[in-house]
């Protein structure tokens, strides 16, 4: 019997074979050569539905708005803290400037309620009741050069993966997958001037905003998602201001209750 098909060495024509079997799988889970997942495909964590936050670090300073120089916690120099006893609400109103709280700066400390969707494969919607504002979490695409600035400024997302389990991540015995898990970065710039509490506190146009959202499951089944923010502003803070916000999920719209920004 001849060991020659089509011309060509029969071990040759098989070992073709397996490397096109092989290629073709490789680009089937998404290896080189193949689509690479979107970033909705990807999301290690679910951060999608509503969520309440959950008032725990600086409750006096969140609940209600402090009196007018009240700056503790915060990491104000000296002439954030003139802008800030100048800080005028009916001055604010009559400028159109009451929303000057609800920026990206302060939006997420405030007490409220969060909806959160794809607005497609590449964009989380941030919807927040308070104030009736949207935030827009873009993977992949810096902020454009004509970008003007607003109070939810441009923000830029990334998926940062936990570690893969030891073992290389083949999961459990019978071949399921061990979820790997991971945070959500957020770096926001492009703002306008706003206030990081509501008493006139300041950040400037020059502020550039990281966030890190974690999400955990308790024992009996409660989800949560933990905020790190950290804010850099080189014209107003003498150093980065760091905090810590929570929310619970909820099961559905209830309580979803949006309103208007108030300078007061």
């Amino acid at each position: 019997m001849s060991n020659r098909i089509l011309g060509l060495p029969l071990s040759i024509l098989v070992a073709t074979v397996m490397l096109l079997a092989f290629v073709q799988g490789y680009a089937q889970r998404g290896g080189r050569g193949g689509a690479a997942p979107n970033p909705r495909q990807s999301a290690p964590i679910d951060l999608t539905g509503y969520w309440v936050s959950v008032i725990s670090e600086d409750w006096e300073f969140r609940m209600v708005t402090p009196d007018k120089g009240i700056f503790e916690t915060l990491t104000l120099n000296n002439q954030g803290r003139q802008v800030g006893q100048a800080w005028d609400p009916a001055k604010d109103e009559a400028a159109g400037e009451q929303c000057k709280a609800y920026g990206a700066g302060n939006i997420m400390r405030l007490p409220g309620r969060l909806h959160i969707t794809w607005e497609n494969d590449t964009t989380l919607k941030m919807d927040i009741d308070t104030g009736t504002q949207t935030r827009l979490l873009r993977f992949g695409a810096p902020a454009p050069a004509n970008t003007q600035p607003s109070w939810q400024g441009y923000s830029v997302a990334e998926w940062e993966m936990a570690p893969a389990p030891r073992g290389g991540g083949g999961g459990a015995r019978g071949g399921a997958a061990t979820p790997r898990g991971g945070t959500l970065k957020v770096t926001t710039t492009q703002l306008r001037p706003g206030y990081v509490r509501k008493n006139g506190a300041p950040y400037s146009d020059r502020t550039t905003i990281t966030e890190y959202i974690d999400m955990n499951t308790l024992p009996n089944g409660d989800q949560w998602i933990s905020l790190t923010t950290k804010i850099d502003d080189p014209v107003y803070f003498t150093r980065p201001l760091v905090t810590t916000s929570d929310f619970k999920k909820l099961p559905d719209a209830t309580g979803w209750n949006p309103t208007p920004c108030s300078a007061r």
